[in-house]
């Protein structure tokens, strides 16, 4: 299988991949997807997904109980302020991370939590293994129903990563359950994300979330309908448009799956300003392996012509460290 990018990575548009085949027990159809897949993790880094089977009305809920959340006033949200927590999780204040060095900081709050069962039981732990995000998550008292609207999201959302990943291993001359067991113990977090308007921005040392590549395997992004904010970079240096569409996803990937794969899939840099006169809202799952997993080349990613790039370090450190460069966190 070729490693070669057609495009050289100066794409001028995110391409639209139908997930339908993914579902089919027919293992041809899968693979055909794959290709698909391959093609835009190769040449561009994001596509976007339809046919992902997140209902609406899921999608309508967590919209709503977020825009109540980030309507409560700031002392409100800073009760569960992250850095009084060990791992990472809770609120988030604007301006406080700064993604992107040289920026004086991201314009944009957001409320972190981690992989727990579905239900409506709100003292239920967090089930996930010893690392950098293990332990509870911890939830706000208003909205009443954000815990509910947010774990639904997140575990449909978590559904589309598990075909995600089965699908990536298609794409890299894998068996299909390569993955399977370097994701059992789900390492997901998820952040819901508000983004003050900036129509008339003076700085542009401000963004919504400066120029950066994620951390992760990939991400699932959902972004709310008609408000333009994310772009990416191509290789021409030039920023491509990355706006919602209608009934789906945007996926992009990660440092651990570029490191994973010796440079065969692209990490590519991204940002986001809502320049628009509104509120904007997104989320964004962060999909990882089991924290204990090591990340080095993948033996059909590594050749002769090809040699390991990267030395291996295991998934919760290497995430570990990049969240503390990102809150300056000791």
């Amino acid at each position: 299988m070729s490693c070669a990018p057609v495009c050289g990575g100066a794409f001028e548009s995110i391409p639209i991949i139908d997930l339908e085949a993914a579902f089919s027990e027919d293992e041809a159809l899968r693979r055909v997807l794959a290709q698909q897949i391959r093609m835009a993790c190769v040449n561009v880094g994001f596509f976007y997904v339809k046919n992902h089977g997140i209902a609406q009305d899921c999608l309508d809920e967590v919209l709503k109980v977020n825009k109540e959340y980030y309507s409560l006033p700031a002392d409100e949200k800073m009760k569960l302020h992250h850095k009084t927590v060990p791992n990472f999780k809770g609120y988030s204040p604007p301006m406080e991370a700064n993604i992107q060095p040289g920026n004086k900081g991201d314009l944009h709050e957001g409320f972190r939590i981690g992989w727990e069962k579905k239900s409506e039981d709100s003292v239920i732990q967090s089930a996930s293994r010893d690392g950098v995000m293990a332990g509870a998550n911890v939830w706000p008292d208003k909205p009443e129903n954000f815990r509910i609207a947010c774990m639904d999201y997140y575990h449909a959302a978590l559904a589309v990563g598990k075909k995600l990943f089965c699908l990536f291993a298609l794409a890299l001359d894998l068996p299909e359950t390569y993955f399977n067991d370097k994701t059992m113990h789900s390492a997901a977090t998820m952040r819901t994300l508000h983004y003050p308007p900036q129509p008339d921005a003076p700085d542009d040392k401000i963004l919504g979330i400066g120029a950066h590549t994620d951390f992760v395997c990939f991400t699932i992004l959902w972004q709310q309908a008609g408000l333009e904010a994310l772009q990416v970079l191509n290789s021409r240096e030039h920023w491509i448009n990355v706006p919602p569409l209608p009934g789906t996803l945007v996926i992009n990937l990660g440092d651990q799956f570029a490191r994973w794969t010796n440079d065969v899939f692209k990490s590519t840099v991204h940002r986001a300003s809502n320049k628009n006169t509104i509120d904007r809202y997104s989320i964004a799952l962060f999909f990882g392996t089991d924290y204990e997993v090591n990340i080095e080349p993948i033996y059909t990613c590594v050749s002769a012509e090809r040699p390991a790039k990267y030395p291996a370090i295991t998934a919760g450190e290497y995430v570990r460290q990049r969240l503390k460069a990102m809150y300056n966190k000791s």
